[in-house]
């Protein structure tokens, strides 16, 4: 009997294993990763498939999807205005460049449409980024939503309580989003300063480590700031003192974010209520605001990244930049630790002749990060991407234009953790005059920046090569 209850059990192993290797070949876009369960399957019986349905379900995505309803918030006067982007005169500066390439893969993976006549400011740092930001508050008659990754107990975080506490007392509608894991940079929490004040704040999945949550990963990286409908600020910044490159703190981050006027804001303010409908199940009225006084020429798409999205998009967009990109290209980010695929269309990208420029950090926050980015950089010079390091402070700005008439601004870094894991909140700007502002500011930095050689790297002793390389393998958790 015995021995029957273990031809049983053997059975049952042998065929768990060839249902789990079928699924790793059916659900695995990766090949690699699909070959390596398989065998991982068959060879050690029993125990293979318990670490594929352990480690190797995207978990993430599907849970992401799960609660994010797709990402489809439901509202009943869901409108963004006329969706028919191009009543454009002739001579309007969009036509001045043929977008064509790009725009075809934004709007297969993109639902956002295209939003024309608006305007865009660069503000650089804390000096010049929250009087803006702080003005637009103190002037908001109906409405007032803000979501942030960290949102600082200090100096700047408390006048930011302070003028979103006077607008709730005079009757506007004040919510704010934090994001769970970049709440505990503060010591104390800033939500309970909000609350003190009588604003609504939730927290975007606070930690968790239970098996069915995987919180951890699940991270909300935009900085967004609607008031009323027709103001709107995104980009790479957090609220918090190391934005004043003034400041006296050592951990001093410069960084660039971005004033936004036009119906554009209208998308921004849809991303928020998904979001704030996301943690709290509560769809808020939509309010659409025509914006009949165009305030400016750009021509923008607000991309909302995330792994409830059908399409990695971002990512996606990125590639189909690269492939369309006839003469420039220049990125700047704090982290780059790209996948193969986008390593590949940078290369092939400046073998075909465009001149590629990236501008990193000399001193990274995260010093893993840019040993990962170390152990990348040989192959990309070798086929003639130019790489630069930017002296301190550390810089955060993200930045990426294509042939100086093609800009994606926001909270997007060049790794697998946004493209693929955060919620990330993007800009596509098809504005040639605001295109060359960003080249002209990113040549700036590039004067100042120094130059990283093939003959430096391949010099670098065989210990650093080493640990490099060692964490370049864990690149996708990074």
């Amino acid at each position: 009997m015995t021995k029957s209850l273990n031809d049983v059990f053997l059975v049952f192993l042998f065929l768990f294993s060839i249902f789990t290797s079928c699924h790793a070949i059916l659900n695995k876009r990766d090949p690699r990763a699909g070959f390596g369960w398989v065998v991982t399957s068959l060879v050690f019986i029993g125990f293979g498939p318990c670490l594929y349905w352990l480690f190797g379900i995207n978990r993430i995505r599907t849970f992401a999807r799960k609660i994010y309803h797709l990402g489809r918030w439901n509202h009943e006067k869901k409108s963004t205005s006329d969706k028919s982007s191009f009543k454009l005169s002739e001579d309007h500066p969009f036509f001045l460049k043929d977008f064509r390439g790009i725009l075809h893969v934004s709007e297969k993976v993109n639902r956002h449409p295209l939003m024309i006549g608006n305007a865009i400011w660069i503000l650089h740092n804390g000096e010049e980024a929250y009087p803006e930001m702080l003005r637009g508050i103190r002037a908001a008659k109906k409405f007032i939503y803000l979501c942030t990754y960290i949102f600082e107990a200090d100096k700047t975080g408390f006048e930011f309580v302070q003028a979103l506490g006077e607008a709730q007392k005079r009757g506007v509608e004040v919510l704010v989003l934090i994001d769970g894991f970049g709440d505990i940079y503060s010591k104390p929490s800033i939500h309970h300063f909000l609350k003190a004040k009588g604003i609504r704040v939730e927290r975007f999945l606070p930690l968790s480590f239970s098996v069915n949550s995987l919180h951890f990963n699940l991270r909300n990286h935009r900085k967004l700031l609607v008031v009323d409908g027709h103001v709107g600020f995104t980009g790479g910044m957090n609220i918090r003192d190391r934005h004043f490159l003034g400041s006296k703190n050592k951990k001093t981050i410069s960084d660039i974010h971005f004033k936004v006027e036009g119906p554009a804001v209208l998308e921004l303010q849809e991303v928020f209520l998904e979001d704030w409908f996301f943690v709290t199940r509560e769809s808020l009225p939509w309010e659409a605001h025509p914006h009949a006084l165009l305030p400016g020429y750009s021509v923008c798409r607000v991309i909302s990244g995330g792994p409830n999205e059908d399409f990695e998009k971002i990512n996606w967009i990125l590639l189909g930049a690269l492939a369309w990109a006839k003469t420039k290209i220049q990125i700047m980010t704090p982290y780059f630790v790209p996948d193969p695929s986008m390593i590949s269309a940078l290369n092939t990208a400046a073998l075909r002749g465009v001149q590629v420029e990236v501008i990193l950090p000399e001193k990274n926050n995260l010093p893993f990060v840019s040993w990962a980015n170390r152990a990348l950089l040989r192959e990309m010079l070798e086929c003639g991407v130019g790489f630069y390091y930017q002296p301190p402070p550390f810089s955060h700005s993200k930045l990426f234009v294509v042939d100086e008439s093609y800009s994606l601004i926001g909270s997007s870094n060049w790794d697998d953790r946004s493209l693929k894991l955060n919620f990330e909140l993007d800009l596509e700007v098809y504005d040639p005059a605001f295109a060359q502002k960003l080249s002209g500011h990113f040549n700036e930095v590039l004067g100042k920046a120094r130059e990283i050689t093939l003959a430096e790297i391949v010099k670098d002793p065989i210990s650093e090569k080493f640990r490099n390389s060692l964490v370049k393998l864990f690149s996708p958790y990074l």
